[in-house]
């Protein structure tokens, strides 16, 4: 697969070329079923959910070239142009206990810093519990939802790939941003084939994240631990203090000012620089 003139936005955001993928998933031996490709949905999260409920098997990932409703944490929006993003869900049904699913988003986040470090050399974080930061600013590439149904879970994911600082709000970055050119069927096989990794060990362990060693590679790349921050809670409340930990179902461990330590299982992480 040959990478795109850079000059021609139109070129690098060509269609998925869907049989290179499954000839390199199939030579990489991949165990998950081969993934599907769809023009436009309104939600890859949605679509998976669906199959998932028609009895699809584990390892099932849509993505789309384009997603009309696609929503990030908080219930926030999520879009991209055509062709700009890698936009994927794929489906989960994990055997360890349902209160060490929270380890999900943190190893799909795992899994896309893993493929972009193996892709390029851009300074590349997580922050809690799985937004992709690129570049010396820190700036968000990539967010990550988890959305349950029964025994199931959609990993959805939206990457920025071939964005513009046009076609970004503030505060947000892409993959060509930050000079990183790269094909998506690259970046959707690596993914693919990280996140295939990360999760095997994970069930291997029943869930157990120390002992697969999920948490202490998130806890050398998690760019919240540390700093000071502000969490803005789903009942409206605010958290402040600073971050220390992960605790062993993947929440975050807060100290605030009066010495007291809590654990965030969901919420807004703001991180705090100097002077603010």
């Amino acid at each position: 697969m040959g990478v795109p003139d850079p000059a021609d936005l139109t070129a690098i955001r060509g269609p998925l070329d869907a049989a290179s993928i499954r000839q390199e998933l199939r030579r990489r031996s991949s165990r998950w079923p081969q993934p599907q490709i769809l023009s436009t949905v309104k939600s890859t999260n949605a679509e998976v959910i669906a199959a998932a409920r028609r009895g699809a098997i584990e390892g099932l990932v849509v993505a789309a070239e384009e997603q009309t409703s696609g929503r990030g944490r908080l219930d926030r929006s999520w879009t991209s142009p055509r062709g700009a993003g890698l936009t994927l869900s794929v489906l989960l049904r994990p055997a360890p206990p349902m209160v060490m699913w929270g380890w999900l988003p943190i190893a799909a986040g795992m899994a896309l810093l893993t493929a972009v470090r193996a892709l390029s050399d851009v300074d590349v974080a997580l922050k809690w519990p799985n937004d992709l930061l690129l570049g010396p600013d820190r700036a968000k590439a990539a967010g990550i939802l988890a959305e349950s149904a029964d025994s199931a879970v959609a990993v959805g994911l939206g990457l920025n790939v071939s964005t513009t600082a046009q076609e970004m709000p503030n505060g947000a970055t892409s993959l060509l941003a930050q000079g990183v050119l790269v094909s998506r069927e690259t970046l959707l096989i690596e993914l693919m084939t990280s996140l295939e990794s990360w999760y095997a060990a994970w069930v291997d362990a029943d869930g157990d994240a120390d002992h697969c060693g999920l948490k202490a590679g998130y806890e050398r790349c998690c760019d919240t631990l540390g700093r000071a921050v502000t969490v803005h809670l789903p009942a409206n409340e605010v958290l402040r203090g600073t971050a220390e930990g992960i605790d062993s179902s993947g929440g975050l461990q807060v100290r605030t000012a009066d010495g007291t330590r809590t654990t965030v299982v969901a919420g807004d992480v703001v991180h705090v620089r100097a002077g603010d």
